[in-house]
């Protein structure tokens, strides 16, 4: 048993040997026949069972050979594209540019680049691709052929449509043709692009309307997108705020062109009662510039009167938590005139009554060249001179009322309780006007007033026909002959005189006694007699 494991291990042993020496000797036997190493490439060719490969028994490299592994590149030559189906490379040995067996280092496709003509490969280089390194484009991440993009360098395998290098910014919306709108010098601005071309021509002011102002700029699908496609354009409303809120419809062309919205081609037919502010009575006549100061198209403030027209009140009627507008007293029709009625002004803090009724508005407030509605509190001395003051104490009209003694159904009528005073008026004094106490006439229509200066003598109102004759200490006393109804002297006693009648003194006229005198123009009767002898009348 022992013997024959032995034997085994032995004819194993001598097997090893003989592989070893053949080995050793087909080596030797290749490098005397290979002029070098392959390429990097083409190392896993190594090796005279390979040979046949590349070259064909008794003669040179094949191109058949070459083709037959290049697959892709034997598509395109068959194909008459790319660089090899130049008029410069066609029908020319693959070998005659790229030779081998110069070692692992050698580059097999080796051309000066700076030299090298691109419109060859079918795809001319212009603008600023001419500028741009080669790896720049000859990149596996450009490669979409997954059989290609498998090699580790290689100048194929690249599309010649923008796209398949650059990232299409406008994501398939638009066509993949780049070169129909840019051109190879810059992607911006698109010289190439005519807008009149598409279906929405640019006309007047549109021409100089900035590109993002209609192709906004967002962002789609995590990129920055400028919308270009699919915009509405129907009408102008698509883009254009309607600041008629479509009262006018959507044609907007019905009064303006694309020139400028603010120039309206046609006001014939324009009609102003659909806007919020219907023209009415004297607005049907006032220039459209008057109100449209600017453009015709700029907003114009509307709501109140007071946004065209002057306060010519000055915020007189501003109240707090309510706004007064001209309307709430005036029409269309005018601002002569008001439609503020007695019964709004009875709602006021100044209730129109009596005379008050009858008075012009005028006569209140307007006492100069300006109306004035903000007439201070409601006291008779806010509107009337107050021709007492100074005159009538106040404890006899508090605050200045003339209510104490007038009315306003009539000035003239006064009621007063004279009682109050210290002068009780009585007998004939009752018919009397205050008037006739209380203003003295002084010429010229005018007169002076009396009421706290008037004392209660008699003599102050009434013409001393005696000439003083009755005066004791100054004062003439005449309530002791007369009274209140009239002037007779009832009330004289001549028993209490400093002469009694008695006998037939009892029956004697007055005027036998009692004569007549002169002064000057004045006539009056003597009554006080000095002479009370008998012999001084008999």
């Amino acid at each position: 048993m022992l013997n024959s494991l032995y034997t085994i291990k032995q004819i194993l042993l001598i097997n090893l040997l003989l592989i070893a020496v053949f080995l050793l000797i087909n080596v030797s036997l290749y490098s005397q026949i290979s002029p070098g190493d392959l390429s990097e490439a083409h190392a896993h060719l190594e090796g005279m069972s390979n040979c046949t490969e590349c070259h064909t028994l008794g003669e040179k490299v094949s191109n058949d050979k070459c083709l037959a592994c290049h697959k892709l590149l034997k598509n395109r030559i068959d194909s008459n594209k790319g660089y090899h189906s130049s008029d410069d490379i066609a029908g020319k040995e693959c070998i005659v540019c790229h030779s081998d067996h110069h070692g692992r280092k050698f580059e097999m496709i080796r051309f000066d680049k700076n030299e090298f003509d691109h419109s060859k490969t079918g795809y001319e280089l212009l603008g600023v691709h001419k500028k741009q390194e080669c790896e720049k484009c000859h990149t596996k991440e450009f490669i979409t052929n997954d059989e290609v993009k498998k090699k580790d360098y290689t100048y194929l395998g690249l599309r010649t449509d923008c796209i398949s290098c650059h990232v299409d910014y406008h994501q398939k919306t638009l066509s993949s043709d780049c070169s129909s709108c840019h051109d190879f010098n810059s992607f911006k601005p698109t010289t190439k692009f005519n807008h009149d071309i598409t279906k929405f021509r640019l006309i007047g002011k549109h021409q100089n309307v900035e590109c993002v102002k209609c192709h906004k700029i967002s962002t789609l699908n995590g990129n920055k997108f400028q919308e270009f496609a699919n915009i509405p354009f129907e009408s102008c409303t698509s883009c254009h705020k309607d600041i008629h809120d479509n009262k006018f419809g959507p044609n907007c062309t019905q009064c303006h062109d694309e020139q400028s919205f603010h120039v309206i081609s046609s006001m014939d037919a324009f009609d102003h009662n659909k806007t919020r502010f219907k023209l009415e009575a004297k607005h049907q006549f006032v220039d459209c510039k008057k109100c449209h100061k600017t453009k015709l198209t700029d907003p114009v403030k509307h709501n109140r009167c007071t946004d065209c027209h002057k306060d010519y009140h000055e915020s007189q009627f501003a109240k707090p938590g309510k706004v007064s507008d001209c309307s709430d007293c005036h029409s269309t029709q005018g601002f002569v005139g008001s439609s503020f009625t007695i019964e709004r002004h009875d709602k006021t803090e100044f209730p129109l009554s009596g005379a008050h009724l009858a008075t012009p508005c005028f006569v209140c407030h307007k006492k100069d060249t300006k109306w004035n509605f903000k007439i201070a509190g409601g006291s008779c001395i806010d509107c009337h001179d107050n021709i007492h003051e100074q005159f009538i104490d106040q404890k006899y009209y508090p605050d200045a009322s003339c209510k104490s003694c007038h009315n306003e159904n009539q000035w003239a009528n006064v009621v007063f309780d004279h009682v109050k005073t210290e002068y009780e008026l009585l007998g004939e004094h009752k018919n009397q006007s205050c008037r006739a106490c209380h203003f003295k006439p002084v010429g010229d229509g005018r007169y002076e007033q009396r009421f706290s200066t008037l004392n209660n003598d008699c003599t102050n109102c009434h013409t001393d026909k005696h000439f003083n004759q009755f005066e004791n200490n100054g004062v003439t006393n005449c309530f002791a002959c007369h009274d209140y109804n009239n002037w007779k002297a009832n009330k004289f006693d001549h028993n209490k005189t400093r002469f009694v009648l008695d006998g037939k003194h009892q029956y004697v006229a007055c005027a036998a006694c009692h004569k007549k005198q002169q002064i000057g123009q004045d006539t009056y009767v003597l009554y006080k007699l000095n002479k009370l002898k008998c012999e001084n009348c008999h």
